[in-house]
Formats: C-alpha cells, sequence, structure tokens
C-alpha cells in the first residue's frame, strides 16, 4: 500500500521495525522485540515514567520486561502503534496475559476491547471454560476482578453438560458455584445437572474406571425424560471415599433443595458420597415443606425469555367492543359502565417454544370479578370471560374450561401486581401475587404449544400489562 493513505496502516509498518525503533525489549520468554521511544511514551504513562525518568536507565536502548511474554507484548505495541488491534490477535493462549499487560500499562481501551471479545457469545462458548480455569489456577480470587468476574459470568450462561470434561478445572468449578451460589445472576444449568458434573468432574481426577460408572450411574436429564434404564454398578469403598473427597470443595456449594425429590432420592443418596449433614438437611426441607418453591435451576435461568419494552401491549384486532387500548398500548380499560358482560382483550406476544416467560399485569382499578392468564388464538372471543384459557380470578382461585382449583392464593385488591411465569419447557404456569409466589397449578398439566397473555373484566376495570420487573 502507498504511504499517505492510511495513517493506522502507514504506523502499523512500525510495529516492532528494527529499520524504526530505537529501543530493544526483552520479554520472558527471552524474545526481543522493537520500539520507538517517543510513541511508547505518548501511548502510555508506564512506559512515559520508564523512558523518560531522568535516572539513568531512561538513556538506555533496551528494557527488560520479565513478567510479559512477546506475544502478549506484540499486542501491546500493536494497539500503542495503531489504536486497535486484530481479533485473530487473540487467542485463549494469550488473551489472559494480554488483558494483564494492557492493565499493567494502563490501556483501558485495550481492557475493555478485549473483555469485548471474550463477551462475544461464539468466544465465550469456545474458550471461557479453560480460561477461567486458567485465571482461578494462576491469579489470586478477589471479588473486585473484573476479568475473573466477566468468566464466571459467561460460564454461567454455558450449560454445564455441553461443557467436555478437563476444559473446567475443579478449583475454577468450586469459584463458578460459589460465586452463583443464592445470587440472582443469570444461570443455564439445573441444579441436578450441576451436581452430576462436579460428581463426575470429582471421579475423573482419581480413576477412568470410577469416572465410567459414574457416567453410567448419574444420567443426565435428558436420559431420565427418555425413560432410559440405569444399569446399577458398584464402587468400592476405596474409590467412594476418593472420590468424596474430591467433591469435598464443591459439595457445599451444591444446592441439593432445587433437585427433584425422587432424583435425590433414587440417585443421590444411595451413591453415598454426599456428607450425612447434608443428606439430613435436605430431607428437613422436604419434610417441612410441601413443594419446593425453588427453581430447579439457581439464580436467573438463562432461558427466560427478554422480550423488548415494546412487545408488551395488548392487541387492538383481539379487543372487546366495551374495552379502549391507551398509553402506547400497554393498558387496557373499560369504556361505558352501561355494559354488564365480561370483555377480554388479548396481548400481541406469541408466546413459544422452550423457553420461560415472565410478566407483570398490574390493577389500575378494580373490577367486581376479573381473570389474568393466557389463552389459546383458537379459543379466544373477545366478547366474554375467559373460561377457555388458563387464568387466576380475582377471588384467587384458578380455571380453565370450567374446571376451577380453589383457594390458589388470596384475593386481589386495587395496585396488585401480578406476574406470570410461565414455563413453555414443562408447559406449566404460575403466579406471584404481590411478591408472594405460588407454585405451578396443579391442575394445569401440558399446556398448548403457543398461547397469549390475556386479561378479562367488566366496568371500571384498568389493566397495565409490562416486562416482569423484579423488586
Amino acid at each position: 500500500m502507498t504511504k499517505g493513505y492510511s495513517l493506522e496502516q502507514d504506523l502499523r509498518l512500525l510495529i516492532n521495525n528494527p529499520k524504526y525503533s530505537d529501543i530493544k525489549i526483552l520479554c520472558k520468554d527471552k524474545q526481543i522485540l522493537h520500539g520507538c521511544r517517543a510513541i511508547l511514551a505518548a501511548r502510555s504513562e508506564v512506559f512515559d515514567k520508564f523512558l523518560y525518568n531522568g535516572r539513568k536507565e531512561s538513556y538506555e536502548n533496551h528494557f527488560s520486561f520479565p513478567n510479559i511474554n512477546s506475544s502478549e507484548m506484540e499486542i501491546i505495541l500493536e494497539y500503542i502503534y495503531s489504536g486497535s488491534i486484530k481479533v485473530e490477535s487473540l487467542n485463549k493462549e494469550n488473551i489472559v496475559e494480554a488483558f494483564y499487560a494492557a492493565d499493567y500499562f494502563q490501556l483501558l481501551d485495550l481492557q475493555k476491547f478485549i473483555m469485548e471479545t471474550i463477551k462475544s457469545a461464539n468466544y465465550a462458548k469456545n474458550y471461557s471454560p479453560e480460561l477461567l480455569s486458567k485465571v482461578v489456577n494462576t491469579i489470586p480470587l478477589s471479588e473486585d476482578n473484573i476479568l475473573l468476574n466477566l468468566l464466571v459470568e459467561s460460564v454461567a450462561t454455558i450449560p454445564l453438560n455441553t461443557v467436555e470434561f478437563g476444559r473446567l478445572s475443579i478449583k475454577a468449578l468450586q469459584h463458578l458455584l460459589s460465586y452463583t451460589y443464592n445470587k440472582e445472576t443469570p444461570f443455564a444449568t439445573p441444579e441436578y445437572e450441576v451436581f452430576r458434573y462436579a460428581v463426575i468432574l470429582a471421579a475423573k481426577q482419581v480413576s477412568n474406571s470410577a469416572y465410567k460408572i459414574l457416567m453410567e450411574r448419574l444420567p443426565t436429564l435428558e436420559q431420565m425424560n427418555n425413560s432410559i434404564q440405569i444399569e446399577i454398578k458398584f464402587i468400592d469403598n476405596n474409590r467412594i471415599s476418593e472420590v468424596t473427597k474430591e467433591l469435598e470443595p464443591l459439595v457445599e456449594f451444591i444446592d441439593f433443595r432445587r433437585i427433584k425429590r425422587q432424583i435425590f432420592a433414587d440417585l443421590i443418596d444411595p451413591l453415598e458420597i454426599i456428607p450425612t449433614k447434608i443428606i439430613l438437611n435436605v430431607y428437613r426441607y422436604i419434610a417441612k415443606s410441601n413443594s419446593s418453591d425453588l427453581n430447579d435451576i439457581r439464580g436467573i435461568p438463562t432461558s427466560i425469555y427478554k422480550f423488548n419494552e415494546s412487545d408488551y401491549v395488548w392487541d387492538e384486532s383481539a379487543c372487546g367492543s366495551n374495552l379502549i387500548i391507551e398509553d402506547n398500548g400497554k393498558v387496557v380499560r373499560t369504556k361505558s359502565a352501561n355494559v354488564y358482560n365480561y370483555q377480554s382483550v388479548r396481548a400481541k406476544l406469541a408466546l413459544e417454544n422452550e423457553n420461560i416467560f415472565e410478566w407483570d399485569v398490574i390493577i389500575e382499578k378494580v373490577s367486581v370479578y376479573f381473570h389474568i392468564g393466557v389463552c389459546t388464538l383458537e379459543n379466544f372471543e373477545s366478547e366474554s370471560w375467559v373460561s377457555y384459557g388458563w387464568v387466576l380470578c380475582s377471588d384467587g382461585r384458578c380455571c380453565n374450561f370450567g374446571n376451577w382449583q380453589l383457594d390458589y392464593c388470596p384475593e386481589f385488591i386495587n395496585g396488585a401486581r401480578i406476574t406470570v411465569h410461565l414455563d413453555m419447557n414443562k408447559r406449566t404456569c404460575a403466579f406471584t401475587v404481590d411478591g408472594t409466589k405460588y407454585p405451578v397449578v396443579s391442575t394445569w398439566n401440558n399446556l398448548p404449544s403457543k398461547l397469549y397473555p390475556v386479561v378479562s373484566f367488566h366496568y371500571p376495570g384498568r389493566f397495565r400489562i409490562q416486562p416482569h420487573q423484579k423488586s
């Protein structure tokens, strides 16, 4: 390329070019790189202090950086000279070291670029487990380590049963589980699969035979759903003891309360690798609770589908004749006190595929009776109430096609916030009323594959729909 057309391209010609350099940089791996004193000092406060501090060493033409390899120093030079780096310059072997080298030289924009690269979906899936293991095993852990936290959050969004054993170290898994334990952070793995991954990873450290046996003893949830028969193979006591020891740093960060009771009793307890105290605490929890109010996934399941706020609107083409939609589609109300029959309105949102959907309906003005829930497209009628849908009624009952479940929750009042929790993977529905979450409606099994939010009411009702907002 002819010089003078692109400043960036012209400056790239200077990178590690002995012809235009006046200092040598000795790296950790004994490689020597070349740099221009004035450019380095102008672009980095750290280089400026090295090169122009007025002391004897500032007049030398070679400098040593014993903690930075040449591959990372090349990235530093590329950024200092050109103001950018090529994505292909970063790989799983150098990206962690490049981040900390950028930190050392106080190149904040380079650090941000590296973090954005790690956040990208393909990079996260392909490299995050190895990078987390690398950081955890080589760098002191702290709560304010932004790279460490980024990698934990990245790995948390990958289902563990898709991460090959060996990509994530036990120490890295321990940090992942401790960081996400009882925290509202996005997480992709059901708690049983967390336990399974931890046990098999621990067994892999003990022996190939223990690894193979536990792979067979602990099926995936998908295998269980497909009713695959499990062949019971026994592990000798010495191997059990060794696996238990390897599992020790992990087990305290597994929330066994989130695992289905039958799985816990039939698969986990008989293994005899969980401390007795934990086993007893789980059984106590089971004995004291009629049904678990915990999700089977810690934190915020990443399968919860996030619509844009503008998607949460009532559908004017599916609205009763006595209803008015206003506030950009977010509010529906009655327009006349002379119409006494129920009116219904459906939202535009189509809820389908194997996702979890959550939204709020706020009762801004209450009618005598009203209903909130979901319906199908085929059975929707705007001039009547939604007896054909799956709805929570204002008196605390649940109804579907005339089948009632009594005393689901207390009755509602003005200002109440109703959250609908629709799990299209399990085809179930539950409700939260003013911050109190109630269990899945037991009589609603195998909901249809495509549903819409719905409300029905009469004068003087007024209802607002919005994305679910956690308190």
